[in-house]
């Protein structure tokens, strides 16, 4: 008995490790690379198998932006709470930072400063914030060259090392772009020209791993203060640093410019050394083929992410994107492995490469070569996370490619105090984080390669040519707003006669009581729409059910079964309009063809944050995949480019 009942057991484990495996090889790699973290770090991030006890360091920052990267392309909160989870062993109340020590003026520890950001716009917790002041009074604290540069380490005096960039540049810039001042994007900048200054080599175009002003280190030459040798992960943080950083430098800073340009020729100088057969990069980046250098993960890691990203986002020409594919498939093919259960480990990742130190670490061929290299190292398969993100997210950018959707910001205009105390609008908008924002749709129309664009006056025929989608959403009520911009007949002239040349028009109100549907009904009838005084589904706390709607093979929405819409106006429809969702004799969503133009209009703004991050909406409900199937399918509708 006691052996049958072993036995079945032991086939039911198979079993379930079978149809786990089977699951796995169905999902994306950076999924697939997630679930292994989330499986093997279940508790927090840290190598178990050598005995090391958790800390507050770059690793764990590292690999916490890759989930934090997962999150955002899936909408799956797991990673989310994840996160929390893991920073919420280190910061208290108050904001102190458990093992962080401010006076070692160490660059390596304001790495996890990035998801003290994400938290605060998250949960608005002030311990959040507190921590990241720490952080900040460590930089405007760290020692510094003479022209103005970041020591590496207190313990490293007059070294600048590309590492750096990458520990600090990201957060100060989101830190800055969030509370200020401005000023500090000059030094932001700054570093990277003083980086590049200093350690670039004139003949290769590719940069030294560290600096040293004084000339002191055994490392450094003695003429130029440069270590000996290219490290290639030295040179992906760099150019990490700099893709990231750009998302944060304001697009009218008058010296944006010069970190694209530090980019556009740090990048044909990496793809000079790429492997021709294999597609990777070697640990010592220039010595192809040389006695015993290797090609190596994590550097390989952060050019792909590097080079798409920069493509992606209009920094690089896409004649990179064939270096980039073919290291991408050099990765798959030389670093990842997968295991009986299906989960995929990343091999080949140098553990650690510096310069100086006990025991002294003299920047040589032969020092680079002597560091072990570690299966799923998280300096490593952060990287391979966000590159695959990019490299997934890279076939769907033709889709938008020239094409800008426009939310307005005149009709809908609240305010809410800002990070410093300013006056600044929100709620349904693409730069509100927040649970009421529209920052997560907005971030799935730049996957799909359209530009973001906010109208914040009356539209005109001008400002509105060049816009292929334009989104108008929950128009203000007195009590929203005390002087609120109604809709008038001229502004259904411009909109209609927009339309009909072509353009995408998603109209999305709210239920009558949060909503100013007198006026807007004005727009929405010139296309056969109108709003009705009906609300429906008017959810009570967690009761998720009351807001469901089934779907079977939707026109639009295509394999989604069910969706979460909650306190909506339904809808009533008349030529050239349509419905295309209906329940009980409800019209929910309707879309009208108009000249060559597209309409679509449903009685709830739906898609904002909080139904779309997973933090509260439960896993059933598909509405992060319907955000995404509805975004494609309005910008294959537009026929407007610029």
């Amino acid at each position: 008995m006691f052996k049958t009942t072993a036995k079945i057991l032991t086939v039911c484990a198979l079993m379930a490790n079978s149809a786990f495996a089977q699951v796995q090889q169905s999902l994306p790699w950076s999924e697939r690379m997630a679930n292994t973290m989330l499986t093997v770090h279940k508790d927090t991030i840290t190598y178990s198998a050598e005995k090391k006890n958790a800390h507050w360091e770059y690793e764990m920052g590292l690999m916490m932006k890759s989930l934090e990267n997962a999150w955002y392309h899936t909408g799956d909160a797991k990673y989310f709470r994840y996160i929390k989870q893991v920073v919420d062993q280190f910061v208290d109340e108050k904001g102190n930072i458990r093992t962080y020590k401010l006076d070692d003026y160490n660059l390596d520890m304001i790495t996890p400063g990035r998801l003290l950001l994400t938290l605060y716009h998250e949960t608005s917790k002030e311990k959040y914030r507190l921590a990241a002041d720490n952080l900040m009074k460590q930089l405007h604290e760290q020692p510094r060259t003479k022209e103005g540069g970041f020591w590496h380490k207190k313990r490293y005096p007059n070294q600048m090392w590309l590492d750096g960039l990458y520990m600090a540049e990201p957060f100060y810039a989101e830190y800055t772009a969030m509370f200020g001042p401005s000023k500090n994007f000059d030094d932001i900048i700054n570093q990277f020209v003083w980086m590049e200054k200093n350690g670039r080599d004139d003949k290769t175009g590719l940069l030294y791993h560290g600096w040293d002003e004084s000339r002191e280190q055994k490392w450094s030459d003695p003429k130029t203060g440069k270590s000996p040798n290219f490290w290639s992960r030295a040179i992906g943080w760099y150019t990490m640093a700099l893709v990231d950083v750009l998302d944060y430098i304001p697009a009218n800073h008058p010296r944006r410019g010069e970190l694209v340009a530090i980019l556009q020729r740090i990048i044909p100088a990496v793809i000079k050394y790429q492997d021709p057969k294999e597609g990777c990069w070697y640990q010592v980046t220039d010595k192809i083929g040389g006695k015993g250098n290797y090609l190596e993960a994590s550097g390989s890691s952060m050019f792909v992410y590097s080079m798409v990203k920069g493509v992606r986002l209009g920094y690089l020409s896409p004649a990179y994107m064939v270096a980039a594919q073919k290291g991408y498939k050099g990765i798959l093919k030389n670093f990842i492995s997968t295991d009986a259960n299906g989960l995929i480990h990343l091999e080949k990742t140098v553990q650690v490469s510096g310069l100086g130190g006990t025991p002294y670490r003299d920047g040589s061929y032969e020092y680079y070569l002597s560091e072990k290299i570690r299966q799923d190292d998280l300096k490593g398969v952060g990287p391979f996370i966000m590159a695959s993100i990019e490299m997934e997210t890279f076939p769907t950018l033709s889709i938008g490619k020239g094409k800008t959707v426009m939310l307005d910001n005149f009709f809908n205009r609240e305010y809410r105090k800002g990070f410093t105390g300013e006056k600044e609008t929100y709620h349904y908008t693409w730069y509100d984080r927040k649970d009421s924002g529209y920052s997560l749709w907005g971030k799935i129309f730049s996957e799909y390669g359209a530009k973001l664009g906010t109208l914040e006056e009356a539209p005109s025929a001008q400002n509105l040519k060049n816009s292929s989608v334009f989104i108008i959403v929950d128009p203000d009520t007195p009590k929203e707003t005390p002087a609120p911009n109604y809709i008038q007949e001229k502004d259904v002239k411009v909109i209609a006669d927009w339309v009909k040349a072509g353009g995408v028009l998603v109209l999305l109100a709210n239920d009558t009581s949060n909503a100013e549907i007198k006026h807007f009904n004005q727009l929405t009838k010139a296309f056969g729409i109108s709003f009705t005084n009906k609300n429906r589904n008017m959810v009570k706390n967690d009761q998720f059910e009351q807001g469901k709607f089934e779907l079977n093979n939707h026109p639009i929405f295509k394999d989604v079964k069910k969706i979460y819409v909650k306190e909506l106006v339904t809808l009533e429809t008349k030529a050239p309009a349509k419905p295309i969702l209906e329940e009980g004799g409800d019209v929910i969503m309707a879309t009208a063809k108009v000249g060559k133009g597209t309409v679509f209009v449903l009685g709830d703004p739906w898609i904002y944050n909080e139904y779309l991050n997973g933090k509260r909406l439960p896993l059933q409900y598909e509405n992060f995949k319907a955000a995404k199937y509805l975004t494609e399918w309005l910008l294959k509708q537009a026929t407007i480019k610029k």
